[in-house]
């Protein structure tokens, strides 16, 4: 790529690299993990982590392999349903990263001959792209993958990773064993992911006009990987590099500097993370010559996830992200970026994580995540403490704030509230947003999101009830709810935070499609000499009212509900307290118990979530209703 033709961004600025300087940096390109051949080091994992691995491993041993199937691939096309595809393809990734290890740790040939059964069937299979994502219908009319244009998607970067770090472990023993392998895993790596992903560069995901997501990081990371294990001709590693650094480089461009991430919690883990593992690995390739550690949106963003704790396994949630995410989650890595950048509160909030004589990770989270976890000493030696948990956080990018009473306790009440707009990546049509949880427990909830299906990210999107501003913490408005992209969004923002309390304040009118709602002003308040939170929404409307279109203020409830006159009151899940909601005037409420049949939201959950929908409407086109949560003692 000509050099005037560079995306030039922070990394460009802080490093001064072009395309031969990018060769110069790469003279015998390795990766942070030594090879089966150290036996001081593999030989020496942590027994703990190993039994957990040999346990499964061993009971796969014999056993059938998953076998994804064509009829389930083409059901995204029929029915909407992806997972069970990919569930399949899952389990055999999984399969063959505890054969791998296993192969490292012994040398034995029945784990060497269980990894080329698992490697020969990954090169086998048709396509390495998960059905939501390719493109073989829209270019080609196919619901079958079209192998002579492979589509570089998440899952195609996950399956060429996995097989570059294979291949970097394993090579001196799997040549030996089964020579010509590691030449069928560089054969299909360059013709299903970096061939493609040098001859085609109108991906999505690249961000080339300037929206950039979690896709990028993830993707670039693998590819990175791979180019530098599997591409062996140093001028066309150098042209892959380079193209993988400028791609970085747009994600950490839009990055914020607060580190936020508008897609919530739960995907911070498979974007902003990845950028810095991917980065870590550019570090150590270039002896320390490409070191990131430096940059502020970086070293903000390791802070997000103990920003976003609630208490416990709960999290603040927006967009797509559950409430309560799974706890396996890759704290090695977090662990690992806190200590890079020297930020200790993120750094305790990782080692909270390290359960004393547990594994120091597993296969969930991926294959190179699983061998760069075992091979951490400091992770390894981690002595888990309690979390930060921060007084007040203000993130300005998504207009977000999670306030408690006091630093370092989830005790009483937690209030969060976003105003933010609807054009945000996995949006959710909520601006005006507010969750709050007694004693580190969502009562007043954001439901977040069900099983993904073809529905989720196609036309239909907003016809999944999550993702409807009716099922938020938000008002409707003569009967019309919000809706969808950025031109939807809060106006005149404020946020105030100090020893007294903490509040947001904003506009919501521009947030609903109708051209009477002149202001609606949401203002919403957690006083700590009180430990009360208040929600005070003060509206003006113009013309008249469309007869039956009520205007509401709506709260999604977590627990067990009992409602009165201008009271409801809150048991929560798990036994956590009971929570008081006033709200004056005492206007009427109508409650909807909804019950939950999917999975992914009964986990969080349990089996139903409660909309109280106070109407409004009898106070005029201008009034104002206060709601306050207590803790019901």
């Amino acid at each position: 790529m000509p050099t005037s033709q560079r995306f030039a961004g922070p990394l460009a600025a802080a490093w001064q690299t072009d395309g031969p300087a990018v060769r110069a940096l790469l003279p015998e390109p390795t990766l942070p993990v030594p090879s089966a051949t150290d036996r001081a080091v593999w030989e020496h994992l942590d027994p703990t982590t190993l039994t957990d691995l040999s346990e499964r491993a061993r009971h796969d041993l014999g056993a059938p392999w998953p076998v994804p199937l064509q009829h389930d691939y083409s059901r995204r096309w029929r029915d909407g349903d992806r997972d069970t595809y990919e569930q399949a393809v899952f389990a055999r990734q999984r399969r063959l990263s505890r054969a791998a290890v296993m192969a490292a740790a012994t040398l034995e040939d029945a784990w060497l001959d269980e990894v080329a059964d698992g490697v020969t069937l990954l090169c086998e299979q048709s396509t390495w792209c998960w059905p939501a994502h390719d493109d073989t219908f829209d270019a080609h009319r196919s619901v079958v993958p079209t192998v002579t244009d492979p589509y570089l998607d998440l899952g195609a970067g996950e399956v060429v990773g996995q097989l570059a770090w294979l291949d970097h472990l394993l090579a001196a023993p799997l040549d030996v064993r089964y020579p010509g392998l590691r030449d069928r895993i560089r054969h299909e790596a360059d013709a299903r992911v970096l061939t493609p992903f040098l001859r085609r560069r109108d991906w999505h995901w690249l961000g080339l006009g300037g929206d950039v997501h979690n896709w990028n990081p993830w993707i670039h990371g693998n590819v990175l990987v791979a180019a530098l294990v599997l591409e062996p001709d140093a001028d066309r590693r150098a042209e892959l590099v380079d193209l993988v650094v400028q791609g970085l480089d747009r994600y950490v461009a839009v990055l914020p500097e607060d580190g936020a991430i508008d897609e919530g919690y739960a995907y911070w883990w498979n974007g902003a993370c990845r950028a810095l593992e991917a980065l870590d690995v550019l570090r150590h390739a270039t002896g320390g010559a490409l070191d990131a550690s430096g940059l502020p949106a970086l070293r903000a963003t390791v802070a997000f996830p103990h920003r976003m704790h609630l208490s416990d396994g709960w999290y603040l949630n927006v967009a797509d992200g559950p409430a309560r995410p799974s706890d396996a989650q890759p704290w090695h890595a977090l662990h690992r970026a806190a200590r890079a950048v020297g930020d200790d509160e993120a750094v305790a909030h990782a080692a909270a994580h390290r359960a004393p004589g547990g594994p120091v990770a597993d296969e969930a989270a991926g294959f190179g995540r699983l061998l760069r976890a075992l091979v951490d000493a400091d992770w390894r030696a981690a002595v888990p403490g309690p979390s930060p948990l921060p007084r007040d956080v203000w993130l300005g990018s998504t207009q977000v704030l999670l306030a408690r009473s006091q630093a370092g306790s989830a005790r009483g009440l937690t209030l969060a509230a976003k105003a933010g707009h609807n054009g945000e990546h996995h949006n959710h049509n909520d601006v005006g947003e507010v969750v709050v949880a007694l004693h580190g427990v969502p009562v007043v909830v954001d439901a977040g999101r069900p099983t993904y299906t073809a529905q989720t990210f196609g036309p239909d999107r907003y016809s999944i009830w999550t993702m409807q501003s009716t099922w938020h913490n938000v008002p409707e408005v003569r009967g019309t709810a919000q809706a969808a992209g950025a031109a939807y969004g809060a106006r005149d923002v404020a946020v105030e935070t100090d020893d007294a309390g903490a509040s947001l304040r904003a506009d919501l009118a521009a947030a609903y499609p109708r051209d009477d709602v002149a202001r609606w002003w949401r203002t919403s308040r957690l006083d700590r000499t009180t430990g009360a939170v208040t929600v005070t929404d003060e509206w003006r409307l113009t013309g008249a009212a469309d007869a039956g279109a009520e205007t509401s203020v709506h709260l999604l409830l977590a627990g067990s509900v009992r409602t009165s006159a201008g009271a409801a009151e809150v048991d929560a899940l798990g036994g956590a307290g009971t929570a008081l909601l006033t709200w004056e005037p005492a206007v009427p409420c109508v409650a909807t118990e909804r019950l939950l049949d999917d999975p992914m939201l009964a986990d969080v959950w349990g089996g139903r979530l409660t909309l109280l929908a106070l109407d409004v409407s009898q106070l005029g086109p201008a009034g104002t209703v206060r709601l306050t949560v207590e803790e019901r003692r």
